[in-house]
């Protein structure tokens, strides 16, 4: 355990949405163990949209890749003007490191040697210790233990907060029936489950649930792709609520009766909301991102073979998506309305 000063703490994570989601019971701790410390976030634009309002985040200074080199310049600068206790280090790759680097701060906390990858322990000045592999949430809490912070009881406050109560109130009373979003695509394509199958998803969600299906998520090429083949299969009147951004998705989710998605952030979203979730995962190894705590019931796991006990690890396998059928899922929303105490008749919340 160290001790250390926390009037001032610099988080770097500038990674996806559901990093940032997993990020925030960390934020939330050290803010319920040292409420006066003031907490600066080093995070990309779009998941600093999720994050920014939190009560708990002082400060956000965006890192844009997209501008390249200029980008280094100009968190260089920023870093400079704004010293901390300690900066921990909570991501692993080069680009981090460099950023770690430009942080001003006598403890630099980071991952041990054999878990931070491209030589990232160089830019760091103390580490946590070695363990087995766990969920990515649990990896950072080791920070916090390290730190002599309790993280219990794990907390998102994601929201949505007061002055997104109306929007909310306003969207979901445009339905008559509950909504189920479902989440088209993810950052990468070997994640993804097929449109044509959501479809069908989608018209068993409508007719034997009584569902709303709700397709969600960004504007890329690829979830557009998938919304038209959705809505195009479908036989129901599927709502498109893509490129709602961020603190939206977080109404919407909140206001739902059952998510179902791939291993993306909204997946975690919905967890730290507490929404059931369907979670579809098959590349990315289940044990280590998949739902946290919660809803392992209402998991698809096509990532292992039957039988198989497969440690955490990093490893990815491709091509296991499409081992998941419409039976899979639909099965899952049985048990989610045999299991679950929701009201399908009640008007949403």
């Amino acid at each position: 355990m160290l001790s250390t000063p926390l009037n001032r703490v610099g988080i770097i994570m500038m990674s996806a949405v559901g990093d940032a989601v997993h990020v925030l019971p960390l934020v939330t701790a050290l803010k319920r163990h040292s409420p006066a410390s003031r907490v600066t976030w080093v995070l990309q634009p779009g998941a600093a949209s999720l994050v920014r309002g939190h009560r708990d985040v002082d400060e956000i200074v965006e890192f844009d890749r997209s501008r390249g080199w200029r980008a280094y310049l100009g968190i260089r600068r920023e870093l400079a003007r704004r010293p901390f206790d300690v900066a921990l280090a909570l991501q692993v790759y080069l680009k981090a490191g460099l950023v770690t680097s430009f942080a001003q701060a006598p403890v630099k906390l980071g991952f041990d040697r054999a878990r931070a990858r491209d030589l990232n322990w160089l830019f760091t000045t103390h580490s946590v210790p070695a363990r087995e592999g766990q969920h990515v949430q649990d990896q950072y809490f080791e920070f916090l233990e390290f730190l002599g912070i309790p993280h219990e009881p794990v907390t998102w406050d994601l929201g949505p907060w007061d002055n997104e109560r109306e929007w909310q109130h306003t969207f979901l009373s445009g339905f008559d029936r509950p909504l189920a979003p479902i989440v088209v695509a993810t950052s990468k394509p070997e994640k993804d489950w097929m449109p044509e199958r959501w479809a069908d998803v989608c018209d068993a969600l409508w007719h034997d649930f009584g569902l709303q299906p709700l397709l969600v998520g960004g504007l890329s090429e690829r979830e557009a792709a998938a919304d038209f083949i959705i809505r195009q299969r479908s036989t129901i009147p599927v709502v498109s609520a893509l490129g709602s951004g961020l603190r939206k998705l977080v109404s919407i989710l909140d206001g739902s009766a059952l998510v179902l998605s791939p291993d993306t952030g909204p997946l975690h979203m919905a967890v730290a909301l507490n929404r059931p979730v369907v979670s579809l995962m098959g590349y990315t190894n289940p044990k280590r991102v998949g739902p946290y705590r919660r809803f392992h019931d209402l998991l698809i796991d096509a990532y292992g073979d039957p039988g198989e006990d497969y440690p955490i690890s990093l490893e990815n396998r491709p091509g296991r998506m499409q081992r998941i059928t419409v039976r899979d899922v639909l099965d899952r929303v049985e048990r989610w309305r045999a299991t679950y105490a929701i009201a399908l008749s009640a008007p949403n919340r």
